[in-house]
């Protein structure tokens, strides 16, 4: 379902912008509240009494567009810093998750919606996924499956894929979640955008430090800090991920290459993950460097 960076490849977060097929992406406003609650299951600050008033004419206006289509069975949901009440108003994004609207809608829905509330928002993001994205057996569909239930508020539609039992927050669902970034190295090593490939290096990192510290977190400033902690001779290199992450740095083409070489750091990422975590198992591979469920 990112990505969200949002496209919702076959598996839904931490989602890439109006793209389809991943649900998960996870924007760079810390949620005070992301957790364990005591008996092992994810807790999040997601809440849809949390949504700051000041955005709610954007969601309207989403609910207006979805009920243009003839399917009454699509779906939208709400994630991100508007969905825990930390948004900032003309910083943030809004970020949505739509399922089973035709291909392309997200697209063109978030592009009028943008647009329309360019004074209230940053922009409106809208990834995409199919029903069978949350249904089918294997590591991404269980990952979009956690995502929805612990990190989005349904507003529209009949919410009918949302688990009625909370996740664990364990290696099964942190494999869920950035399993696939075996694959993204794979990808990036023919062609990447440094902050794509940081921003889903560093979530990757939180999945390693949620398994090593039983705890749970998606926040990349978390792990950068945590991770550093416990391998010391990385701290320069996950301190220049993420610099690259929030756009205070672009590395040179060197730089980068050498990020994704044998020695570097994202591959040792992908190692210790693997190790771990567990890499996913799913026999078709979704398209490389997609997540955010990494923007």
């Amino acid at each position: 379902m990112h990505r969200p960076e949002r496209e919702l490849r076959s598996n839904l977060p931490v989602a890439v912008p109006a793209t389809e097929g991943r649900l998960r992406d996870n924007g760079p406003v810390l949620d005070p509240e992301e957790g364990l609650n005591a008996d092992g299951t994810i807790r999040t600050g997601v809440a849809r009494d949390r949504v700051p008033a000041e955005f709610e004419p954007v969601l309207v206006a989403a609910v207006e567009a979805l009920r243009e289509l003839p399917d009454e069975h699509a779906e939208l949901h709400l994630y991100g810093s508007v969905a825990t009440g930390m948004a900032r108003l003309g910083v943030s994004d809004v970020d949505m998750v739509a399922i089973g609207v035709p291909e392309g809608w997200a697209r063109a829905t978030s592009a009028a919606l943008s647009a329309r509330f360019v004074d209230l928002c940053r922009g409106v993001e809208i990834g995409q996924a199919r029903p069978g994205d949350l249904r089918r057996d294997g590591d991404a569909a269980y990952g979009n499956r956690v995502f929805l239930r612990h990190y989005c508020v349904s507003f529209a539609g009949p919410d009918g894929l949302r688990s009625a039992d909370g996740f664990r927050g364990d290696a099964r669902a942190a494999r869920g979640f950035n399993g696939d970034i075996g694959r993204c190295l794979d990808g990036w090593r023919s062609g990447a955008d440094p902050r794509r490939v940081a921003r889903k290096t560093l979530l990757a990192l939180a999945g390693l430090i949620s398994v090593h510290d039983r705890t749970w977190t998606t926040d990349r400033g978390t792990a950068a800090r945590r991770w550093s902690e416990l391998d010391p001779d990385r701290a320069q290199d996950i301190a220049g991920l993420l610099s690259w992450a929030e756009g205070h740095r672009v590395p040179s083409a060197a730089e980068l290459a050498a990020a994704l070489g044998g020695n570097g750091v994202v591959t040792a990422t992908v190692e210790k993950f693997a190790a771990a975590v567990g890499l996913w198992s799913d026999p078709v591979a979704p398209e490389a460097g997609g997540p955010d469920r990494s923007s």
